[in-house]
């Protein structure tokens, strides 16, 4: 095999080293914003991801205006119209999703920057003290590494992260932001263990947290799932994004569907399918737990989509009255309502079926009395040809026969 490679890289190149050739550029884009974000402020740095928003909201305000306009026309349009309307707003939402793909695109180097320089801040620094925040504030309330100083909020550079106390040491090299890049254009990037993996992640999560649709982030085990979620958290909770991993909440609960709701979501891939055939038994919305799916991000991508896939999911258990059988209390009200209709189509046939008799002049037949003038009818049932009225037919249903040019 190893033969037949290096006569394919004489003829075809090193697909590798084509890959890292597309990619250098935009690792140098990052590189060139490190001087100048070691220039900002901490407010300043911050600020940046309502900047990141703000760009975003622009670029899809008309289709999202345009979409709320069809969402009102729709309580009042007529069923035709409804389907066009329809039809309308999922071509404007994915022109939407298309413009901030593109929006994303723009800012990723300056959104990995963001990234990598708050990672330098976390090892450089014991604590960060900024201005409180809304946010800042309701996190002070559940979580050690944030507390309140008069009108600041003071983050420290260690936290639990499941059980395990860290102290943050990790800043991006370059073949993590290429990982990074790699997997915000939905490609795979194979790293062996310890190359950072789980440091990779906090870019594309980052950039793809940023219109607010939500992210996931698929693991193999709940460990795993609870562990990053505590581990990077602080990271993106530094800039206003909201973290939760819905393996700590009970399926169907507000707490999981909270959980949905996040910036970032973590859980096992399970938890994730269990949830997604919930919703497609659900009876209305309002029992929903997960909101439209934007970007994912799988660990473990050939455990779960290629071994793990391998066995289904099922959703079983006891159903409310299961011992109550519809099909027996059905069954005798559709046997009435066969009878029924058997009992008069027979009278609908047999008088259909029944013969008449036409004399010169006049026809003998149900007593409706019609006439056939001239003529003599060769059989009794509907349609019959009426002899001797040239090219005239005898038509009929068994009620109204007549006879016509």
């Amino acid at each position: 095999m190893s033969i037949i490679n290096s006569v394919l890289k004489v003829f075809v190149g090193d697909k590798t080293k084509k890959d890292l050739k597309l990619l250098q550029p935009i690792v140098d884009k990052v590189r060139a914003f490190d001087s100048e974000m070691e220039k900002y402020s901490i407010e300043e740095l911050r600020n940046k991801t309502v900047e990141f928003k703000e760009i975003i909201a622009a670029a899809t305000k008309p289709f999202d205006d345009k979409i709320a306009e069809l969402n009102l026309e729709i309580e009042t349009a007529h069923i035709d119209r409804k389907e066009d309307i329809y039809k309308e707003i999922d071509t404007l939402t994915e022109e939407s999703y298309e413009a901030t793909e593109i929006v994303l695109g723009d800012i990723a180097p300056e959104a990995f920057a963001v990234i990598k320089e708050t990672s330098k801040r976390f090892v450089n620094n014991t604590t960060l003290t900024v201005k409180a925040t809304p946010f800042d504030r309701e996190l002070s309330a559940i979580k050690d590494n944030v507390t309140l100083d008069g009108e600041n909020a003071v983050w420290k550079n260690s936290w639990d992260a499941a059980g395990k106390p860290i102290t943050w040491d990790m800043v991006h090299y370059d073949v993590q932001l290429i990982g990074g890049f790699v997997l915000h254009q939905g490609k795979i990037a194979e790293m062996m263990t310890g190359e950072g993996k789980t440091l990779v992640a906090t870019l594309p999560l980052y950039l793809n947290a940023l219109p607010g649709k939500g992210v996931h982030v698929v693991t193999v085990n709940d460990y795993l799932a609870k562990r990053d979620a505590a581990w990077m958290g602080p990271i993106f909770e530094f800039h206003g994004l909201s973290i939760d991993c819905i393996d700590y909440h009970q399926p169907n609960s507000d707490a999981r569907r909270k959980a949905y709701n996040a910036d970032i979501t973590y859980g096992t891939n399970n938890e994730f399918g269990f949830d997604y055939l919930r919703d497609n038994m659900a009876h209305a919305p309002k029992d929903l737990v997960q909101r439209p799916h934007n970007y994912t991000i799988v660990d473990e991508v050939d455990s779960v989509l290629v071994d793990d896939a391998r066995t289904p999911l099922i959703i079983s258990g006891a159903t409310p009255q299961g011992d109550r059988h519809e099909f027996n209390e059905l069954k005798p009200k559709v046997d009435s309502i066969v009878n029924i209709q058997r009992t008069f189509l027979t009278g609908v046939l047999r008088r259909c079926n029944e013969g008449y008799v036409i004399k010169q002049g006049g026809m003998v037949g149900d007593g409706i009395g019609q006439l056939c003038f001239g003529g003599t009818l060769v059989g009794g049932g509907v349609g019959d040809e009426c002899r001797a009225c040239e090219r005239r037919l005898f038509r009929g249903n068994g009620f109204a026969l007549s006879c016509r040019s």
